[in-house]
């Protein structure tokens, strides 16, 4: 074969570069302006209120584990309510719901206030009241992550959630700096006044969007029921138990660092309350600027790659402040871990929002920050259990080698599925197998059957659309299915499906999406028979 000149030479395509400031398109939207405003003023508050009272926990007690306790009150009511309020957030009218969680953290911010100004304040009282607080950060976390799919174009949510990033990364800065002037001037009571304010005013803000709520024509789920379809969904989702895992594994070790931070600031030379202050704000600033760069970071670098990374730099960040000597040692490994911090979230937040469609948004991301926040809650709890039984440095390290050994680990056992993402928007063709009109008198389960006639010799592949298919079946709420073979007939199947109701049934339908209906072609396209699947529906006496 003679020589391919460098004219003949084929040059492959570019690849598709993000325009120039793409991190910043979604703020052109004055409704995700509005509320991305809000998001940062909550999270500000969240930070002056998380600052104050680990700061007072230092000057209640002087025990590792209860300044730790405090990072695991905090964030273990989302782990706890994550998924009723992730249900409660999918069922109501988010924007109320929205309005009511911004009330309910100004009012424990009131009493808060009234403890310390009573001189009522102790460790225990001040884990409570820590406590409380997380209810409403629990309470509100699922559904403002569940609204921003619907405010922003789908190739932008990438960049809005980015956004999101810079809001809590922009608040970790402001929230530390209001927080300790407050804390320096006036005293701690005055920081968790300016927390109602602000709390209150940002429910107000909420209440002037306009946003129509569009009750469900089948009726509104019952909590229970909603729960259990939202975990089944997210279990038999392979990206979401993906995501799950990682994000797991990282929140788990990389709490050591926050959890720990204000007995670190405290070891440094001059290390004080400002100095606590300087670190989460350097923190906050790597964070801000990684997110300026995600863009093109996603563009060369897969999810996976970006999150080991991530995972490593974090790793790195943790042990040098293990043996950081001043400010000057720590203020730039804080940076680089905030770096490390938003690469790894927003990666694996992106991959779980385009795992999820809309009717499950809210319970599939509930169950993300559950994961984070018990990740984080039981991992404080343990990095500070270490370091009283050893120390400080000791229980960074090992939270640093074990952090980055797990995750690949997980990389490498907890398989992702390939190709490209699935569409999850909803079907807009009808759905062809859709149930008739008429509603049986009976109210117990619905047994459904579809009998399929395939080639025999194709039985493998089949088998495997099948597979696919239970867990879409299953995904979508339904409590059985079965494949049945016909031993004398062998390219005769039989699926079966059970539905808890008449209306669940009903709902199955409703929830489909594009990918439903592209796997639903795939299915039929193995039945040979001259008439389509046959399908029947049984109701079970009571």
């Amino acid at each position: 074969m003679p020589p391919i000149s460098p004219e003949e030479t084929p040059i492959p395509p570019a690849r598709p570069q993000p325009p120039k400031f793409a991190a910043l398109e979604p703020l052109k939207l004055p409704v995700f302006r509005m509320l991305w405003s809000t998001w940062l003023i909550a999270n500000i508050c969240m930070w002056m209120n998380d600052v104050a009272a680990a700061w007072m926990m230092t000057s209640l007690t002087t025990s590792p584990i209860w300044v730790a306790l405090v990072q695991s009150a905090s964030t273990l009511p989302v782990f706890l309510l994550g998924l009723p309020s992730g249900a409660l957030a999918d069922i109501l009218d988010r924007r109320r719901w929205l309005v009511a969680t911004q009330f309910w953290l100004a009012g424990t911010a009131i009493v808060l206030c009234a403890a310390i100004a009573m001189d009522m304040m102790t460790a225990p009282l001040l884990l409570a009241l820590t406590f409380a607080n997380g209810i409403g950060l629990a309470l509100r976390w699922p559904v403002f992550s569940a609204i921003v799919p619907e405010l922003v174009p789908r190739p932008q949510l990438p960049a809005a959630l980015g956004l999101n990033g810079i809001a809590m990364n922009a608040s970790r800065i402001i929230g530390p700096l209001t927080a300790g002037m407050l804390i320096a001037s006036a005293g701690s009571v005055w920081v968790f006044a300016l927390n109602a304010v602000l709390s209150v005013a940002s429910g107000f803000v909420v209440l002037r969007w306009r946003r129509e709520h569009t009750p469900n024509p089948l009726g509104r789920e019952k909590l229970i029921s909603a729960m259990r379809v939202g975990v089944q969904f997210v279990w038999q989702s392979q990206r979401m138990r993906a995501v799950l895992s990682r994000i797991t594994i990282f929140f788990f070790h990389s709490t050591a660092l926050l959890a720990l931070l204000p007995l670190l600031a405290r070891n440094l030379k001059g290390g004080g309350a400002a100095t606590f202050t300087l670190l989460l704000a350097a923190m906050g600033a790597g964070a801000i600027i990684a997110v300026l760069f995600l863009p093109r970071l996603r563009q060369a670098l897969g999810r996976d790659q970006l999150v080991l990374r991530g995972t490593v730099l974090q790793s790195l960040a943790t042990a040098v402040m293990a043996f950081a000597p001043n400010a000057w040692v720590a203020v730039p490994a804080m940076f680089f871990g905030g770096m490390a911090w938003i690469t790894v979230a927003n990666s694996l937040s992106v991959s779980a929002q385009l795992a999820l469609p809309d009717w499950v948004r809210a319970r599939g991301m509930s169950t993300y920050q559950m994961a984070i926040m018990g990740a984080s809650a039981i991992g404080a709890a343990l990095w500070g259990q270490v370091a009283t039984v050893t120390d400080l440095r000791s229980s960074l390290e090992i939270a640093a080698v074990s952090g980055t050994l797990l995750m690949l680990a997980a990389l490498r056992w907890v398989t992702d599925v390939s190709g490209e993402e699935a569409d999850m928007s909803p079907a807009r063709a009808g759905w062809a197998a859709g149930p008739p009109a008429e509603t049986p008198e009976e109210s117990g389960r619905v047994v459904i059957t579809i009998e399929y006639m395939i080639d025999p010799a194709r039985a493998a592949a089949f088998h495997l659309v099948m597979h696919q298919t239970r867990r879409a079946r299953i995904g979508q709420g339904a409590i059985g299915w079965e494949l049945l073979h016909d031993i004398a007939e062998p390219g005769r199947y039989l699926e079966e499906i059970v539905d808890e109701s008449w209306t669940d049934h009903l709902r199955r339908f409703n929830r489909a999406t594009a990918a439903d209906m592209a796997l639903r072609e795939r299915r039929l396209a193995f039945h040979i028979g001259e008439s389509p699947p046959v399908v029947t529906r049984y109701v079970v006496k009571r």
